[in-house]
């Protein structure tokens, strides 16, 4: 009986087959027989033994392991016996002075390595959609808006490069967070490795080398978790971001204003009201986006573990780790799949630009008063008398500025109207745009490297 939604609903086939239990219980079997290795590196274990168990690992399922736990009441244990069982007398060694999480934190940084590939995949992905639309968009000018109300001109490039952005910091920054995660933990019960007396940090050097991460410098029953706690907090952090581009397609998807919307094709809106467009993924990852964020909460809350550890980060783990991946691949599943089906309705941006006939353009008279001579903060004053008797009049900021004395007697009708043109008060635009780009490609090119 299936009862959550990850089974069937969340998460590509990929990621799910990468949390299933069979690839948890091999992964860590892998780590007992990366041990077994490093044992018979140091003449602790004869070479013939180590052959001989890794013959039976494929043969040890998750149904068996379960079906001891339940009479052990320790899943690392269950699994340790049903191996050792298996293997006869060449399965003595097996688990030597390791501790349960010498094996399930190494194991988690195997599988947190595959689960990020994919997340990086993904999230490039994503980036190069974006970076393909800052350029293509890069002078479609459209409103720019603070606190939802109409600001200044801006490019629908120019947005496209802010989100570039900050997706690519989230790909820097989850990169960065490997080096203090992607470790193996391999030191004994409490980490001082006393089981194996002198050769401790050459059997972990060993178990480092053949399974190609390097260790913890130091640690105690477990691998710290401040790491894992940063993990999802990154990952969080990503979530929250597909999350702000969701919630841009969803706002500017409103019919009053148009301006980007979901490629629906024949989706049904709604079970009673046919006319419906809902901007449904982009609300899922929105609801999704939350999910994650409440699991930031537990990562951290695991980080104080008594003395030298105690329980209870287990169970909180196994729920967090799976889901916490499983959802953002959902999420940025669910990005690409928005991205790759974006309506964008350059028309509707140009009608909402002349929405407050002119008034967007405010800013560019009072700062071209300004540098006429008049002082900024009268300039300030007048052009929002201006804006005002625009609005109460309805008539174009433009016919108004023509009316004003003091504003006739410092500019010409030709130069005002290049000032209340918004095509002439774009800034920076491509250079910013380039500059989002180029941190981009470099940020692209540093992970082809890695």
């Amino acid at each position: 009986m299936e009862v959550c939604p990850l089974d069937w609903r969340y998460g590509s086939e990929e990621m799910r087959k990468i949390f299933d239990k069979e690839n948890i219980l091999h992964t860590r079997l892998n780590v007992e027989i990366a041990l077994l290795k490093a044992l018979r590196d140091v003449g602790i274990v004869e070479p013939k033994d180590v052959e001989e168990v890794e013959k039976k690992v494929d043969e040890v399922s998750s149904k068996e392991v379960e079906e001891l736990e339940s009479k052990l009441g320790h899943d690392v244990m269950a699994m340790v016996v049903a191996l050792a069982e298996k293997s006869g007398e060449s399965g003595k060694f097996i688990h030597f002075g390791a501790t349960s999480y010498d094996i399930v934190d190494t194991a988690n940084a195997i599988i947190f390595k595959q689960a990020l590939q994919l997340i990086e995949n993904k999230l490039t992905k994503i980036m190069d959609i974006l970076a393909k639309y800052a350029v293509e968009y890069r002078e479609t000018i459209m409103v720019g808006r603070t606190h939802g109300q109409h600001a200044l001109p801006i490019t629908l490039g120019f947005k496209f490069a802010n989100y570039l952005y900050e997706f690519t910091r989230s790909l820097e920054r989850i990169n960065d967070s490997k080096k203090r995660v992607l470790r193996i933990k391999m030191a004994g019960a409490v980490g001082t490795m006393a089981a194996w007396n002198s050769k401790g940090i050459e059997i972990e050097s060993a178990v480092s080398k053949y399974l190609g991460m390097e260790p913890h410098i130091i640690s105690t029953q477990v691998a710290p978790r401040d790491g894992f706690a940063e993990l999802i907090s990154d990952m969080a952090i990503l979530a929250a971001t597909a999350e702000r581009f969701s919630l841009e397609v969803r706002e500017l998807m409103r019919p009053e204003i148009n301006e980007i919307g979901e490629g629906v094709g024949e989706r049904v809106g709604s079970s009673t009201m046919p006319q419906k467009e809902n901007p449904v993924t982009a609300e899922k990852i929105t609801g999704l986006s939350r999910l994650m964020r409440s699991f930031v909460s537990a990562a951290i809350e695991n980080i104080p573990l008594w003395h030298e550890r105690d329980l209870t980060n287990s169970s909180a783990e196994r729920i967090l780790i799976s889901h916490s991946f499983i959802i953002l691949d959902e999420i940025l599943e669910s990005l690409l799949s928005l991205l790759t089906s974006l309506r964008v309705n350059t028309s509707r941006m140009h009608d909402n630009l002349l929405l407050t006939k002119g008034q967007i353009m405010a800013e560019s008279l009072m700062i071209n008063l300004t540098l006429k001579g008049m002082p900024r903060h009268e300039a300030h004053k007048l052009a929002n008398e201006i804006s005002r008797q625009s609005k109460a009049s309805n008539t174009s900021f433009l016919d108004e500025c023509l009316k004003n004395d003091k504003v006739k007697k410092m500019v010409s009708e030709e130069e005002l109207k290049r000032i209340l043109d918004p095509k002439y008060y774009l800034g920076q635009n491509s250079t910013l745009i380039e500059r989002s780009l180029s941190y981009y490609r470099s940020i692209r090119y540093i992970m082809k490297e890695i």
